[in-house]
């Protein structure tokens, strides 16, 4: 592979770094995260063990970036504002109300779990990549994601999102 060859995967996740960026630090930070990454990437290319995947460990750089960040002194965490993922606004409106709400149901979920959520839903990850992506177990991504799948349903529905009372038991005969 060539320098050229390796632009060019660099380049074709952009896009996704984007998304996760502004998911994880919102529309003011995520420019500067995924600057970082890609910098760090280049300069670290010769760690990349080509003929894989280039994504996961794309991914990986910006989440160790972003823990990076928040483990700063001093560091003031801004909410994600109302608009940080809202579509274009060529789009219906009830469409913009509905992901708003989504956004803002993902902004109230603990760290871990919304970076579950974000790679296997926005960005269609196995779940061995999330793992490897975030340096957790397979089993840690699955038990995060289903926490997070439930909290959302119940921010969405309007009920109480709490994460440390007696789990829900469905009665199978």
């Amino acid at each position: 592979m060539t320098a050229l060859d390796d632009s060019r995967q660099l380049q074709a996740c952009l896009p996704g770094l984007r998304r996760y960026a502004r998911a994880l630090a919102g529309a003011l930070h995520a420019d500067d995260l995924v600057q970082d990454t890609v910098e760090r990437a280049w300069r670290k290319l010769d760690q990349w063990q080509r003929g894989g995947e280039m994504r996961p460990w794309l991914f990986s750089i910006m989440h160790n970036l972003h823990v990076d960040r928040l483990r700063r002194p001093g560091l003031v965490l801004q909410e994600l504002d109302d608009d940080a993922l809202l579509p274009a606004p060529e789009r219906a409106p009830g469409q913009a109300i509905a992901i708003g709400e989504m956004d803002a149901a993902l902004a109230r979920l603990p760290l871990g779990q919304r970076e579950v959520i974000l790679l296997v839903a926005l960005e269609q990850m196995p779940y061995e990549q999330v793992a490897a992506t975030l340096g957790i177990p397979v089993g840690t991504v699955m038990s995060r994601l289903s926490r997070g799948r439930e909290k959302l349903r119940a921010l969405l529905d309007g009920r109480p999102a709490s994460g440390h009372g007696a789990p829900t038991l469905k009665v199978v005969k």
